[in-house]
């Protein structure tokens, strides 16, 4: 499937618009090729449904349709960013050298130059879908086309997701012949929670939440005519939300479907705006130990005692992980799991990481964490910037229900690792649209008059 996937991606931008081209080759990539199965090849980056979707699109966008892709944004603040966050790592690798001692002779390897030529190519690919998207998503109609890719990949995805939930994760087993996680944490209030051909449960959860607030947006809509099959096609999508069994995303669906629903599009995006100041501001309060954390626990005993330890756990290991990281704050401990607390004698790791900030955070630094998360957020920072100045029509639907999809997004990289190229390929988008309206904005603007800003 991973040899076959250019080939299919060449026909998709054969008989399609660069927009859904890209669309469908990245998404449909992700949601259909086999997990935690790459080419291994030396020297060059390994090949993946992460990758590999992402670089046949580069490809095709330069030597198919003969494109000049831009890396850089317009702003200031975001060319830092996009350069700390390629760059970071190179220092990351310069800084972490020395091998970690373990008394059974098993040291845990220091890092090399090639690692870091290794590091930087990697987080040029994992940024690859943002360049696209920012490139080819930066108008209403292709906006509106990533929505109704999103409710067609939940449709698609929900009879595999039904079998699953009453006969157990298989599909993968089925048809790659692998299973690509642990199996008991499927198991979820007396049933199974689908896992289908993502890493966990919980991406699939994550996924169901997104194509369930896409067509909440097409069911706000309308035209009037169409919201009977669209109201049907929203509560089917509810339901398989339901039956991933995660009460992480069902929290967040209470609190976004009633602001795609009911709110005027200008609040939806300083709200999604303002989940982004959350969770930049989140891991720094951890960092300084001032989240009330008994609280939180407090809480959540009182909605499930099995989620409450879940929480209690990984909270725990967090601590742990954070204290490491206080070590080598800036840059971090690099790869090889060096960001992780070892036995002394055998050298395993006797700590887990779930959530994506800590992982950044342990591996690359609080440098590392301010440029992959700041580069995440600022899509929406700067959407919330023109909200401040603009009215709600500035803002299509497509564009203000993408921005909510994607903060709740960033939100759930607090306690996991959700950041896939889908999340990418949506930030490029709203990029687009953001340095859109601002350019729209100063365009319109009285000459010699100053144009307001925020950040």
């Amino acid at each position: 499937m991973l040899l076959v996937w250019p080939f299919v991606a060449w026909q998709l931008y054969r008989r399609l618009d660069p927009a859904r081209a890209l669309i469908w080759t990245v998404l449909a990539g992700y949601l259909f090729l086999p997990p935690a199965t790459r080419f291994d090849f030396p020297v060059i980056p390994d090949f993946d449904k992460d990758s590999l979707p992402a670089l046949t699109a580069l490809a095709l966008s330069l030597f198919l349709l003969k494109d000049r892709i831009g890396v850089l944004p317009a702003g200031r603040l975001g060319r830092l960013l996009i350069l700390f966050f390629i760059l970071s790592p190179f220092f990351t690798v310069l800084t972490n050298t020395d091998p970690i001692p373990v008394l059974s002779g098993n040291d845990i390897p220091g890092m090399k130059i090639y690692d870091s030529v290794a590091a930087v190519t990697n987080h040029f690919i994992y940024a690859l879908p943002l360049f696209l998207g920012r490139r080819y998503l930066a108008t209403p109609q292709a906006a509106q086309a990533l929505l109704v890719a999103l409710v067609a990949g939940g449709l698609a995805y929900s009879l595999p997701m039904l079998i699953e939930s009453r006969l157990s994760p298989q599909m993968n087993v089925w048809v790659y012949g692998f299973f690509q996680h642990d199996f008991f944490q499927t198991i979820r209030a007396g049933g199974y929670r689908p896992v289908v051909f993502l890493p966990h449960g919980l991406w699939v959860a994550m996924f169901a939440l997104m194509s369930l607030a896409a067509a909440a947006v097409f069911l706000r809509l309308g035209p009037a005519e169409a919201r009977p099959k669209q109201l049907v096609v929203f509560l089917y999508l509810a339901l398989m939300l339901v039956i991933c069994k995660s009460l992480g995303v069902m929290v967040y669906a209470l609190a976004m479907l009633p602001l795609i629903l009911l709110a005027p599009r200008r609040w939806q995006v300083l709200a999604a705006a303002a989940v982004a100041v959350i969770v930049m501001v989140y891991p720094i309060l951890r960092g300084a130990h001032v989240v009330p954390l008994d609280t939180i626990l407090d809480m959540a005993q009182g909605l499930s005692a099995d989620r409450a330890w879940s929480l209690q756990f990984r909270i725990q290991n967090e601590e742990l992980l954070l204290v490491r990281a206080e070590e080598r704050p800036w840059f971090g401990w690099g790869g090889y799991a060096r960001n992780f607390l070892h036995d002394p004698v055998t050298g395993e790791a006797t700590t887990i990481a779930d959530g994506a900030w800590i992982i950044q955070i342990g591996t690359y630094g609080w440098l590392g964490y301010l440029a992959e998360f700041g580069l995440l957020c600022l899509p929406l920072w700067l959407l919330g910037r023109e909200a401040l100045v603009q009215p709600s029509a500035a803002f299509p639907p497509a564009v203000a229900g993408l921005a909510l999809i994607f903060g709740f997004n960033m939100l759930d990289l607090l306690p996991n690792g959700t950041l896939v190229p889908v999340s990418w390929l949506i930030a490029g988008c709203l990029l687009g649209h953001a340095e859109a309206l601002r350019a729209a904005r100063k365009a319109t603007a009285p000459h010699g008059a100053p144009v307001r800003t925020v950040i």
